[in-house]
This record gives C-alpha cells, structure tokens and sequence, in this order.
C-alpha cells in the first residue's frame, strides 16, 4: 500500500548541501519513515521519523549535518544535507515501516535495514572528492 518516491540528488561540492525529497503515499500515524544510503556495498541507516509524533532518530554521522522532517499536507518527507563530504556520495533511499506493536520505536525510530519493508527506487548524491 505504502510507495514511496525520491528526488532531489545531484553532485555537489564538498561543504555543499543538498534536500532529498520523498513524496509518500498510503502511510498513517503509525509508520516510522527513514532514509537509508548505499555505498560500497554497505547500505547504513541515515535518520528516521515517527510520523505521529515527530519523534527522530540520526546515525552518528549524520548529527549535526542533516535534518529529517515531513511535511504531512504534502506527504513529503526530507532529507536536508548540509556540510557533504565525499564519505556521503551514496546512492540514497526513502523507507517506511509500521512502528506498532514495537513497543519503544515510536519514541527511538530505528535505522536499521531489516525493521523496514517499504523502500522507494533510490537517488543518486555525488559529492566531488
């Protein structure tokens, strides 16, 4: 039911900053929506959102630099990217899963591959190294 839908990659700079757009549909209160990265083979959470409470999650790397959010009357979530470096150039993806009956995950969204079943196509993020 969920689909999900990136856009918004692109080259860049390093210190440069890029906003990842994921239009979403068929999701409620109750979904947790994550983006994720692939490079070099390993594909490593980025940051999740509660979307019924606003609740957030980063991986360390991305504290500081990036900032989840989502727009409900436009069902978009956001990836907002400051201060890229080339360790970032990964091949992004939007993800959602439902968040009950995991007790906890409403208030620590997780950012681990395996809790997430609804993945969109991916875009490209390129930062010049």
């Amino acid at each position: 039911q969920v689909q999900l839908s990136e856009s918004g990659g692109g080259s860049v700079q390093p210190g440069g900053s890029l906003r990842l757009s994921c239009a979403v549909s068929g999701f409620n209160q109750y979904y947790i929506l994550a983006w994720f990265r692939l490079n070099y083979g390993k594909r490593e959470g980025v940051a999740a959102i509660y979307a019924g409470a606003g609740t957030t999650t980063y991986a360390d790397s991305s504290k500081g630099r990036f900032t989840i959010s989502l727009d409900g009357a436009t069902r978009t979530v956001y990836l907002q990217m400051n201060n890229l470096q080339p360790e970032d150039s990964a091949i992004y993806y939007c993800a959602a899963t439902i968040a009950l009956p995991h007790v906890g995950w409403e208030t620590n969204p997780p950012i681990t591959e395996a809790h997430y079943t609804y993945w969109g196509q991916g875009t490209q993020v390129t930062v010049f190294g």
